[in-house]
């Protein structure tokens, strides 16, 4: 798949010009701003532990002791209230909720091997814009060996799995991994996720991804329709929750603990929970959404922006209950409408701009057709406007030499013969 800066300019280029320009409202934010890496550093400093924070640590670590825990129990863990809490449990729970080998006995190419890749410029370029994705503070040395494993563990999924692209954003989940649990079990893992949840996004182009995305307006139509409506009169389209898809939130997220305890969810739940998220999110927001007014780019500067101050328990419980009452087969239906619509209004406005300039181009012929054939435009003779202008132009000549006698030559040669009779 073409990076994520392509994609985007190919999947809505005109939208990222409206959400600039329309309305005559200043705009203070474009999506070509969210697509860049200008978070503010994610806080990876420990939060203070409530009490039933440490009741929840102490219940997966005698999980995690117990040899007999079930898959259904590490989901339950990862789905409830604080998830897997911290990151020493996450490095052990993680695994096992995808079910990986997580045996590091595996031996690692270096990044020397891998550069030659078509890929291997376009990731190191996005690697180094994730420098906020690092723990702030850390020293230099422990951050470029880092990039180093991180470049690696992208190449190694998409050199085992030629037909699986990289976009852009896919390095985001990626870190997430090596932060949590290392390089050589974030190979396991992420090797999964492409394969699995993650394999629509990889695909060479965006065409399923972006049809996925119209499941937040399905699911808006069911959930709230007045919002639906809204945001659809306002045009304000998938495009702010394309990131949050891609990346799983870790590209908009700025506080650490949130993004951790997002995958803690998406890890234990199904592949397009994240679109539930989404749209969770969105109606977590609806007050400030109708506040902004019935205007494209003001929404959409909103919803690309998520606060730090979210309650995502709250919105993660809706989520799942959105997901009970509406599955993605209910909301197909809808999804398949809406996309039909959509298409059959792109092709209504190029056929438009064709017609228009049918209009131009026919109004040129019938100009064309009224000239006498003899001055020649375009097809109908290159040289016919030339031999008019000389004609022309010789004339005037002619006129200005013998003109100033009063008459013309060839008269004053017929005076004379008359007075010559």
């Amino acid at each position: 798949m073409e990076n994520f800066d392509s994609e985007i300019s190919s999947l809505d280029e005109e939208t990222t010009y409206l959400v600039n320009s329309s309305s005559g409202k200043p705009s203070e934010c474009s999506f070509e701003e969210d697509i860049q890496d200008t978070r503010s550093e994610l806080r990876f400093e420990r939060s203070t532990e409530t009490p039933a924070e440490k009741e929840k640590w102490k219940q997966i670590k005698a999980a995690i002791d117990n040899e007999n825990t079930t898959l259904n129990t590490w989901k339950d863990l990862a789905i409830s209230k604080f998830g897997l809490v911290a990151d020493d449990l996450r490095y052990t729970v993680w695994p096992l909720l995808l079910e990986v080998d997580p045996s590091k006995n595996e031996i690692i190419p270096s990044l020397e091997e891998l550069s030659s890749h078509p890929e291997y410029q376009q990731v190191v370029l996005d690697v180094n814009r994730s420098l906020k994705r690092f723990p702030p503070g850390i020293p230099y040395e422990q951050r470029v060996a880092l990039q180093d494993q991180l470049t690696v563990l992208i190449l190694r999924v998409i050199i085992k799995y030629p037909h699986l692209r990289y976009y852009q954003g896919y390095h985001d989940v990626a870190i997430t991994f090596l932060l949590v649990v290392g390089e050589a079990v974030a190979f396991r893992i992420m090797e999964k996720l492409s394969t699995e949840n993650l394999r629509e996004c990889m695909e060479p182009t965006m065409e399923k991804t972006d049809y996925r995305l119209n499941y937040i307006y399905a699911l808006l139509y069911n959930v709230d329709r007045d919002l639906h409506n809204f945001m659809d009169s306002a045009s304000v389209g998938t495009m702010f929750a394309l990131p949050w898809y891609l990346t799983w939130f870790g590209h908009s997220l700025n506080q650490y603990k949130d993004v951790v305890r997002l995958y803690d969810y998406f890890l234990a739940t199904p592949p397009l929970m994240p679109l539930y998220v989404a749209t969770a999110l969105v109606i977590w927001r609806r007050n400030e959404i109708f506040a902004e007014g019935c205007d494209m780019a003001s929404i959409h500067c909103l919803l690309s922006q998520i606060p730090d101050n979210l309650d995502f328990e709250s919105i993660l419980i809706n989520a799942m209950k959105h997901y009970k009452d509406y599955p993605p087969e209910k909301l197909e239906k809808l999804v398949k409408k809406r996309v039909d619509r959509e298409t059959a209004e792109r092709k209504k406005n190029e056929q438009r701009v064709r017609n228009n300039l049918r209009g131009n181009t026919s109004l040129w012929l019938r100009i064309n057709n009224r000239i006498p054939g003899w001055l020649g435009f375009g097809r109908r003779g290159g040289l016919g406007l030339v031999f008019a202008t000389a004609t022309v132009l010789i004339g005037y000549l002619y006129y200005i030499k013998y003109g100033g006698e009063g008459r013309l030559p060839f008269l004053r040669l017929k005076d004379s013969r008359n007075s010559g009779d």
